[in-house]
């Protein structure tokens, strides 16, 4: 019997919560829920702390570590590091001491009253995902942010966070994989994804798979393994067989790590990037009174294919490169893939050559010395080509100037303002150049 989507899950991991916090979102506080109190009392630090050590003794994933974890917070504890009485600065204290004693990044304290609530509040059905994530899903559109068209009709997917609303989610992402089913190859951007559920990223990478294809297995202590398998039944239909790039960086973790290990395992394409942050490990989230959330590591995943996973090493990318130009890289290796393809129509190699040829220039910027660019102005018919604030400009009729930009050593120029259009300057004559017309119109220096 297989597992289900939703009771199979990698909750959001610490780089997500701590280092990166989000903004919460204004609503009418829900009945029952807690305020954070401005001061901890000693009662409530023991109290917490002891909660904390009991949920360590009886899930923590690895059982031979449990009491060293729960002996190095007596041990900070007895020496005072805890007597704080602030909450935030008491959960931070406690977060530190848990990372460097386990070095697990799902192993954690948040201090946030509003997530305390909805981990207490309970649930109709265990799929049920709690109000806190329920809104945050919908007002992050479930973590897809931003869908493109880019040149060359290579198609754009940002995934924010794998988020998962059962009977909500599953429509988002059929119309961003509808969207991206129209491109000839796809990036999907996962930098500074820091995790979510494995529901969300089974659904994902089941687009580009066959069905029942084994993913990981799931052990937690001495329950029965829980294996998950990709989709036999997606709406939008299978992506299979299109160029896909994945950009990831050092603060992808946890879910978002999860599907860029999909792709490298199962080679599905390449990662960009740099190196994820290796944090593999499922976790739970349990209310600590009086206002926090411990995120604590039950279980680990076992990928079908590595026979292992991806905590405390990361993933390394299959093309290392900054991850602020992953991009720009995805889309050169994207347009050369698809330059390569055998029987391409003039048409779609004039496009993908056009498109190639913007990449290039913003990943190997041109320098032409001022001299040169100056002695490239002039009348061409009745357009101008003018040479001011250190740039040449190009008037074209009655038309207000935009500026050129050079695209190659040999003359080349974008037009500020027209993606369809190029100049090239040979020194006797300006070539208007439009990416729908095979032969450039000419003019010659007046």
């Amino acid at each position: 019997m297989k597992p289900s989507a939703d009771r199979l899950f990698i909750a959001v991991t610490a780089l997500w919560l701590v280092t990166s916090p989000r903004p919460s979102f204004a609503q009418p506080p829900a009945s029952g829920a807690v305020t954070a109190p401005a001061r901890l009392t000693a009662a409530e630090r023991d109290a917490a702390l002891s909660s904390i050590q009991a949920e360590l003794q009886r899930t923590y994933v690895f059982p031979e570590k449990r009491a060293a974890l729960v002996e190095r917070l007596d041990r900070e504890r007895k020496a005072g590091r805890y007597s704080v009485d602030s909450p935030a600065e008491f959960a931070e204290r406690v977060t530190a001491d848990l990372t460097d004693a386990s070095k697990d990044r799902h192993l954690y304290l948040v201090n946030d009253a509003a997530r305390y609530t909805a981990a207490k509040a309970p649930r109709v059905r265990e799929t049920d995902t709690d109000a806190y994530w329920r809104q945050r899903a919908l007002r992050e559109h479930h973590g897809l942010t931003e869908l493109r068209v880019l040149p060359g009709n290579v198609r754009y997917l940002k995934v924010a966070g794998f988020h998962w609303v059962q009977d909500e989610t599953g429509t988002a992402y059929d119309d961003a994989l509808r969207f991206l089913k129209d491109g000839d190859a796809i990036i999907i951007d996962l930098r500074d994804n820091g995790g979510g559920t494995h529901a969300a990223v089974r659904y994902l990478v089941s687009h580009f798979l066959d069905g029942d294809v084994p993913l990981l297995t799931f052990l937690a202590g001495s329950k029965p393994p829980e294996q998950s398998r990709t989709l036999e039944h997606l709406p939008a239909g299978r992506l299979m067989g299109k160029p896909l790039y994945v950009l990831i960086n050092p603060r992808v973790a946890s879910a978002g790590e999860e599907f860029a290990y999909h792709v490298q395992q199962l080679k599905l394409g390449e990662l960009i990037g740099s190196r994820t942050a290796g944090a593999a490990n499922n976790n739970s989230l349990v209310p600590v009174a009086p206002c926090f959330v411990l995120s604590v590591s039950h279980g680990r995943p076992v990928h079908a294919v590595s026979q292992t996973n991806w905590e405390g090493v990361g993933i390394a990318p299959d093309v290392e490169t900054p991850p602020e130009q992953a991009l720009e890289v995805a889309q050169s290796r994207a347009l050369k893939k698809l330059l390569a393809t055998s029987g391409l129509t003039p048409a779609l190699r004039s496009e993908y050559t056009w498109a190639q040829t913007t990449v290039e220039a913003g990943l190997h910027p041109v320098s032409v010395p001022p001299q040169a660019l100056k002695s490239l102005a002039g009348r061409f018919g009745p357009n101008e080509v003018s040479w001011k604030d250190g740039a040449l400009w190009l008037r074209r009729g009655s038309r207000p100037p935009v500026r050129l930009t050079p695209l190659t050593a040999e003359g080349l120029f974008s037009v500020e303002g027209y993606e369809v259009l190029r100049a090239r300057l040979t020194g006797k004559a300006l070539e208007l150049l439009w990416s729908d017309t095979p032969e450039p119109t000419v003019f010659a220096r007046g």
